[in-house]
């Protein structure tokens, strides 16, 4: 195999590159990294370019420039651009680094150990808010321009900030280990791509069994190991979180919105949306509104 396909990987990256504690990599759009994948480090991704859906665990919500999230090790996950997006030379900015690192590295400094907290709660996959996005690039490109110690104290000053930051929320609401290989995850992109592709349309278990070559039951249970989901649930989550976009960015009707992301029928599309968000699709869209005049009030 190629030390270019070696590079790009990230699992054969972790085996290359596992002598240096941090390490950085970056691809931009379309890229063959853009996919459902998990592996043995954590990650810290920054978003410098495009829009979309961001997927860690069972969580999927939107993403766009500026997004900060922290992944920990099994846990999978995936960005994917809207549809018609021109392509860009980087869409994401990596900074890597393996548990085995700090936990060695605390017996000799143990000041290290003031990010374990933080590296505890990756397992679930954290989203950072209110960050100066300046500074944020100027230190992913400081620690991508550097090498060996220099790229390590650049790099620790960060994780030091986003360990003391308080503000933070989870997102996977359970903590998936997924362990599959490469084959299997691909298995799982497959069937993730086609739903975010296809979720306004009649969408079943089956169809989505026979796009990877499984038995219905197979795949149920294959699925939900691998996503935490059960299938429909996944199907349901894509559904909403389109949903929640056209309440905020348009003035569309409910019922509308609900036939347009794939429901068939309104009263089972406010119910699945209340087991989500925890309101009505109504209250999310006034309390987005009521959110976007403070920020304009703020503004001004």
């Amino acid at each position: 195999m190629s030390t270019t396909t070696k590079r790009n990987t990230p699992e054969y990256e972790l085996v290359d590159n596992g002598i240096e504690t941090i390490r950085y990599l970056e691809h931009g759009y379309p890229s063959d990294l853009i996919r459902w994948h998990a592996h043995d480090d954590y990650e810290l991704h920054f978003i410098v370019a495009t829009s979309g859906k961001v997927f860690v665990g069972d969580y999927i919500g939107n993403y766009s420039p500026g997004q900060l999230i922290l992944t920990g090790p099994r846990l999978p996950h995936n960005w994917i651009c809207q549809h018609n997006q021109d392509p860009v030379q980087v869409r994401d900015m990596v900074i890597r680094f393996d548990h085995e690192s700090f936990s060695n590295g605390m017996k000799i400094i143990p000041e290290l150990a003031e990010v374990l907290p933080m590296l505890l709660r990756a397992k679930s996959g954290i989203e950072f808010f209110d960050l100066e996005l300046d500074d944020l690039k100027k230190t992913f490109e400081s620690v991508r321009d550097s090498s060996g110690l220099q790229r390590v104290i650049k790099a620790l000053p960060l994780l030091k900030r986003l360990a003391q930051s308080q503000n933070y929320r989870l997102l996977s609401t359970v903590q998936i280990d997924l362990k599959s290989n490469e084959a299997l995850q691909r298995k799982i992109n497959t069937v993730v791509d086609y739903v975010s592709q296809n979720y306004n349309q009649d969408i079943s278990l089956s169809n989505a069994a026979n796009l990877i070559n499984m038995s219905d039951s197979h795949f149920s249970r294959f699925f939900r190991k691998a996503t935490g989901n059960r299938f429909i649930e996944f199907v349901n989550r894509v559904r909403i979180s389109r949903a929640c976009n056209l309440l905020t960015e348009t003035d569309q009707q409910i019922a509308n919105i609900c036939f347009q992301v794939g429901f068939n029928n309104v009263a089972n599309f406010n119910r699945r949306f209340h087991e989500l968000k925890g309101v009505t699709p109504r209250d999310f869209r006034s309390q987005s509104n009521k959110r976007l005049e403070g920020q304009t009030l703020t503004a001004h």
